[in-house]
């Protein structure tokens, strides 16, 4: 049981870690250039949450089933769930394609000497910049949830 905390600690520290760099990598202001090798960064970072976050999830119901937890209906155990489900949401449903279309601005060809941003994708920068600081907020809340654990 210590080997499945340890690991589900692990993951969820890896999954979680990368989304608190988005809020670096796609600040509100800076140069197109620094903001076109930042979107591309944080395509490749986007990937530890996803597989981080889902091992997570599978480790921590392992955990409900097999350990002595009580109750997935205690607040810090349902709490944590619905607030990683909300992560989910925010990233898949939000930030996901909010990105990809200011990705696929900044890598258009016709956009390569821009020198700023059209306030459509200033917009969707301010968009996916704020969400990456909720998803934070969320994320902290987790882990105070799991090392609290109000019942």
């Amino acid at each position: 049981m210590k080997w499945l905390v340890l690991i589900h600690v692990l993951v969820a520290i890896i999954g979680i870690g990368p989304t608190f760099f988005g809020t670096i990598l796609l600040r509100k202001h800076q140069t197109i250039s620094d903001l076109r090798h930042n979107v591309l960064l944080q395509h490749k970072l986007d990937y530890f949450p996803k597989i981080g976050g889902t091992l997570a999830v599978i480790t921590g119901i392992l955990l409900v089933l097999f350990g002595s937890y009580g109750s997935i209906l205690q607040v810090w155990l349902f709490g944590s769930l619905v607030l990683y489900l909300g992560i989910q949401v925010i990233v898949i449903g939000f930030i996901s394609p909010a990105l990809s279309d200011l990705q696929r601005w900044l890598l258009h060809p016709d956009n390569r000497a821009s020198t700023q941003l059209p306030p459509t994708q200033t917009s969707a920068l301010h968009k996916v910049s704020n969400l990456y600081w909720l998803t934070i907020l969320l994320g902290c809340i987790i882990f105070i949830l799991m090392i609290i654990k109000p019942s």
